[in-house]
């Protein structure tokens, strides 16, 4: 076994103090967010954050012992528009809330962004484990770490804190959504969504990108979709019209949008709409996540169902696993998407070359 990762090695190595790196690993102030961010990832190469590390007085479940402690803490920290009135976030914690109802467990949900404010709300003797949904802060993840308690994350991971995690198996249900754009015809088709923003939305451009590319479609794709489209639904709205005017002024006008989200495709929608540009006749949509809110727009949005209930129930039973076997395996759990099929996507004519391909597809009548 090699020897245990010391902290004055990651000092030595990062040309700071051994004191720097205990602050910076433990997420306190007094470290600028460059050499943060530099401690972090020397130690993360070094395998620091795989060495079994139980901070002092913490109290780690023993199997057959974890259910000594009756409370499960949620922590969604409200960024991103992550938060109980989601309806994406939301409903996840809904089915947490069930399950844990169905366990006889309690709950608490924390929203609090400051590591140093979340370490005084909690008491880790009565913590059962934690789940963190959607994006964690890594600061507030080195904290959860120092608990040495049991925790799971929905549709995040961080190197720095190595834990079960869930997500939903975003390649494969856009594989699949790219492939039936294809299949009735696309060919020119166009990924929209900052893919800095989540792994998931890296996760649904790389099998976008992948799909056409084992198709033999060349992968034109705008970057300027690739990138931030701002954050609230009037900004998304501008920006992807002016991208959209600017490539059917070029003659580049897509056949379909393959948004990473719901909320990006009623955005783009709308866009559309305010251009003159019919959907689905002119140019296909469709979405990932199927929330509530593809009820607001026409025609119905052609998009990916994911079940954030079942996403909920399923992070429990991780938690509860994880408890009754604190040394097993680490878990990555990819639950499945299913394609729904509705009205914003029209059937066209590929081009029977790949010469052709410069043309706009035709439409069938």
């Amino acid at each position: 076994m090699s020897k245990k990762v010391t902290m004055q090695q990651i000092a030595d190595q990062a040309g700071v103090s051994k004191y720097a790196v205990s602050k910076a690993l433990s997420g306190q102030s007094g470290v600028s967010q460059e050499t943060r961010d530099k401690i972090v990832k020397i130690a993360t190469q070094l395998g620091y954050f795989i060495q079994p590390q139980v901070a002092a007085g913490a109290r780690r479940p023993a199997a057959g012992d974890g259910r000594k402690a009756n409370t499960v803490l949620i922590l969604l920290q409200n960024v991103r528009m992550q938060n109980r009135a989601s309806s994406y976030w939301g409903r996840i914690v809904d089915g947490m809330i069930e399950a844990l109802k169905h366990q006889e467990l309690n709950m608490m949900i924390v929203t609090e962004h400051s590591p140093e404010h979340f370490l005084g709300v909690l008491n880790p003797s009565g913590l059962l484990g934690i789940i963190g949904v959607g994006h964690v802060a890594n600061p507030v993840l080195l904290e959860v770490r120092k608990l040495g308690i049991p925790c799971i994350l929905v549709d995040h991971e961080d190197d720095t804190v190595p834990c079960d995690s869930l997500f939903i198996n975003n390649f494969d249900a856009s594989s699949r959504l790219t492939n039936y754009l294809i299949g009735v015809g696309h060919r020119r088709l166009q990924f929209i969504g900052d893919i800095s923003f989540a792994e998931s939305f890296f996760e649904r451009w790389l099998a976008f990108r992948t799909a056409l590319e084992k198709n033999g479609i060349p992968v034109d794709q705008n970057e300027s979709f690739l990138r931030e489209q701002g954050m609230s639904p009037e900004q998304q709205q501008d920006r992807i019209a002016q991208e959209v005017e600017s490539m059917r002024v070029a003659g580049r006008l897509p056949s379909a949008l393959v948004c990473a989200n719901d909320s990006i495709a009623i955005n783009a929608i709308r866009a559309l709409t305010s251009l003159g540009i019919r959907v689905p006749e002119d140019v296909s949509v469709t979405g990932f996540d199927d929330i509530d809110d593809v009820f607001q727009v026409a025609p119905a949005l052609t998009t990916v169902h994911v079940d954030k209930e079942a996403m909920g129930s399923r992070a429990v039973d991780m938690l509860l696993r994880r408890v009754e076997a604190p040394d097993a395996k680490r878990e990555k759990l990819l639950l499945s998407g299913d394609v729904v099929f509705r009205d914003s996507v029209a059937h066209v004519q590929p081009p029977k070359t790949m010469a052709d391909n410069e043309l706009s597809p035709r439409r069938e009548p």
